[in-house]
């Protein structure tokens, strides 16, 4: 086997990758210390878990498993609903921290990041490693958290090395390192090639990131096209994969999407809690004051099967009950009478700013600005009361189901600071902790 290095350099580029680990329940475990060292789950709201911490994962419980099934493996499980508006908050303060270090940063999800450190030795006066280990520090210092973190020439080898060592390890890969890193990683370890991809490369022999990048790249690109052949740059060490460095993104879609407190079978409440998605999107178009001319609608059964179907109007619109029709026929050629749902989702796109609308030659503007003055009613009366204390008849079948025992809030909704409401609250992560 070919052991020659692939190139001679150690760091031409330095990108880190900035990885939580389990970060829900560290999250958790940070803002209340009586979870700390103890097995804790997320997803009590979903019946499945969400994330699970490493003494959960000591256990056996892994996400995706059934509460039920967590249970039987772990009895002293301390399972919690997910709180989101939380963990959103900790992760802005996780990558204000990288942004410290460079300005050079990719926000990739809510729990992981890129950051580009090229050209810092000199400003902080230490190491690639050394920055690295300092940003990781930091993070454990001011969160309570711990980051797993890869450094290497690229988004791809920084990613497979923060996934090397977990949790709260640090893993470099230097250029001139590269060949004896890459036969320790399996094809299966490649963050991009995903499991169809994996099982074609087998039949050819190929089974860990060496033998990848081993073979010729125009081999590479006949069989998995341009991705392949990006991928196989990216492990050499050859950046071809930039940081998305953009924090403000122009609105391209409005998606919602609600998973059941349990699953149903009842098409009432399914079709209901489509609506509500509806609503939910569209109360967003109007704070944007935007407009929409494209709706997807999709159902996700019991198994995670997942059915979609769209629909372009014929001119945009702001308001629910304006694409209802559309709505019932859509859920009409999606549903499966006698299946079980778990989740259902609205997507708009084909956005445009309401500001600048102008009517068409067929269009009412008597009637299109009386929409306009019912929704900024609507908007005013959940503004003041609460989202959806106004809503399409067909919330009546949300509203009439009884409360489960998953629908329990999150502890900061339940603990309010003095002052706050369900609709106005400070954004802040709060101690769960008896003084």
């Amino acid at each position: 086997m070919n052991t020659a290095p692939i190139m001679l350099h150690s760091f031409p580029r330095a990108i880190l990758h900035v990885d939580g680990d389990a970060f829900f329940t560290s999250v958790e475990q940070a803002l209340n210390p009586d979870f700390s060292g103890k097995p804790v789950v997320t997803g009590k709201e979903r019946g499945i878990i969400a994330c699970a911490s490493y003494e959960a994962k000591a256990r056996g419980v892994k996400r995706g498993v059934s509460l039920w099934d967590a249970r039987k493996l772990c009895p002293d499980l301390i399972v919690l609903p997910s709180d989101y508006e939380t963990y959103s908050l900790m992760s802005k303060r996780m990558f204000e921290i990288m942004r410290r270090f460079t300005p050079d940063v990719e926000e990739y999800s809510i729990d992981e990041g890129f950051a580009d450190i090229t050209g810092m030795r000199s400003y902080f006066r230490k190491s690639y490693t050394d920055i690295a280990k300092e940003l990781q520090q930091t993070v454990y210092k001011e969160l309570d958290l711990t980051v797993s973190i890869g450094l290497s020439l690229t988004k791809s080898l920084a990613k497979i090395g923060s996934d090397y060592r977990k949790p709260a390890g640090l893993t470099v890969v230097p250029g001139n390192r590269i060949h004896e890193f890459l036969p320790k990683i399996p094809t299966s370890d490649v963050w991009g090639l995903g499991r169809n991809r994996v099982a074609l490369l087998a039949k050819f022999g190929v089974q860990t990131a060496w033998d990848y990048v081993n073979r010729p790249e125009a081999w590479i690109r006949k069989l998995l096209h341009k991705p392949g052949a990006e991928m196989w740059q990216e492990l050499r060490g050859n950046m071809v994969m930039p940081l998305d460095k953009e924090l403000q993104r122009p609105e391209a879609s409005i998606s919602k999407t609600k998973t059941f407190s349990a699953p149903s079978d009842d098409p009432d409440f399914v079709y209901a809690k489509l609506v509500r998605n509806l609503e939910s999107a569209c109360i967003k178009l109007r704070r944007h004051h935007l407009r929409a001319l494209e709706v997807q609608v999709s159902l996700r059964a019991k198994d995670y099967a997942e059915a979609a179907a769209g629909a372009r109007l014929s001119r945009t619109f702001q308001g629910a009950h304006d694409v209802m029709p559309v709505i019932r026929e859509l859920y009409r050629q999606l549903y499966q009478s006698g299946a079980t749902y778990r989740a259902t989702g609205v997507v708009l796109t084909g956005l445009s700013d309401d500001r600048q609308y102008q009517y068409s030659l067929f269009e009412d503007p008597l009637k299109i600005e009386k929409i306009r003055a019912l929704g900024k009613t609507l908007d005013a009366i959940q503004t003041r009361f609460g989202k959806h204390t106004v809503c399409l008849g067909t919330g009546l079948y949300i509203t009439a189901e009884p409360p489960k025992e998953r629908d329990t809030p999150v502890w900061r909704k339940l603990h309010r600071l003095p002052g706050e409401t369900t609709r106005k609250h400070i954004r802040l992560p709060v101690l769960n902790i008896v003084v």
